[in-house]
């Protein structure tokens, strides 16, 4: 089975805006690079960066939670270490998520966006070295079959923009729903190998158009009717290291 490689992004802040790429250098046992580098806790979640461990993505503000999330723009700046954020009625900021005082800038500027929709108080916490803020303790890569999210839209008459997936790795030319039986198996995405970890389950953060900003479509009970489960995508990890673009080979090993 061979596909290629449309599309890459990282999301550095869980939950906001996925930025596109053109090529990535994957490393063995390392997340996909520049991905959910922080979190923004929606009041004290007992994360310690000291020992940091796996967080209910409910802790903090997600598309699941609050779809007012996808109506703010960000643009993580990574050789300064900075992220710019846009909303069309807070206008723009640009803080320093490195040091303290940034992300304390970062964090006032969100609680005015999100208002009451938040518990608060909101605290940006940075990822320390090994660790990111996934779903799953399993996600390192993420890979979204294109052709699986196209019988998701004939099968439901919606447009469903792929970006509702926020995935890294976007695969064209597989079989509608055949990552879903790739785990354990190898697959090479251009100059990098990885295997299958496992189907990535879905949840109300599909629901959310990210570009409305609005709940539209309930995409996990239409997997459920339509397919019998709640996946779409896969989890990889990086066995062996290497560059990947955009138009690569993706393909089984």
């Amino acid at each position: 089975m061979t596909g290629r490689v449309a599309a890459l992004a990282r999301h550095p802040v869980k939950g906001f805006t996925p930025e596109p790429l053109t090529s990535v250098a994957l490393t063995a046992g390392a997340h996909f690079p520049g991905d959910r580098l922080y979190a923004v806790e929606d009041g004290p979640c007992g994360f310690d960066p000291e020992t940091p461990e796996h967080i209910k993505k409910t802790a903090f503000t997600v598309l699941a939670r609050l779809p007012q999330v996808a109506a703010v723009r960000t643009r993580w700046n990574e050789d300064e270490g900075t992220l710019t954020a846009w909303h069309a009625d807070f206008g723009e900021i640009t803080a320093d998520l490195d040091g303290e005082a940034g992300r304390s800038v970062f964090a006032t500027w969100l609680s005015a966006v999100l208002g009451d929709a938040v518990r608060g108080p909101l605290k940006v916490l940075s990822a320390p070295d090994g660790f990111r803020f996934m779903d799953s303790p399993k996600g390192f890569v993420s890979i979204i079959n294109l052709e699986s999210v196209r019988d998701l839209e004939a099968k439901t008459g919606r447009a469903v923009d792929p970006a509702r997936f926020r995935g890294n790795v976007m695969v064209e030319g597989w079989p509608a729903w055949s990552e879903l039986d790739l785990a354990d198996r190898d697959l090479t995405l251009g100059g990098a190998r990885l295997t299958g970890i496992k189907p990535i389950t879905r949840c109300a953060a599909t629901h959310v158009d990210p570009h409305s900003a609005e709940r539209d479509i309930d995409l996990v009970r239409a997997l459920f009717d339509h397919y019998g489960h709640m996946d779409c995508g896969l989890y990889c990890r990086v066995d062996a290291g290497g560059p990947v673009m955009v138009g690569d080979d993706a393909r089984l090993a």
